[in-house]
């Protein structure tokens, strides 16, 4: 891959690969490619580091969609 010369002026090598598999693995997640756990495991995350990185990222934590949302919500409600 190439890079402007100025990025490896401010990075390290280590620093843009990091940076970029980073950056795949959260693009991999919002297109429901790669599962939060496998993310965790690839970049070597607890789950509340993958959470803060998908909010730096703006991936979606929850996403469902509203039909989904209210399926997830009857199950959890009590039954009368």
């Amino acid at each position: 891959m190439e890079l402007p010369d100025e990025l490896f002026a401010q990075l390290r090598n280590e620093e843009i690969e990091a940076k970029v598999k980073e950056a795949l693995v959260m693009e991999l997640l919002r297109e429901h490619r790669l599962s939060q756990g496998k993310a965790s495991e690839i970049l070597g995350l607890d789950r509340h580091e993958l959470l803060e990185l998908m909010t730096k990222y703006r991936v979606p934590v929850i996403d469902l969609t509203p039909k989904e949302l209210k399926s997830e919500l009857q199950k959890s409600l009590p039954r009368p």
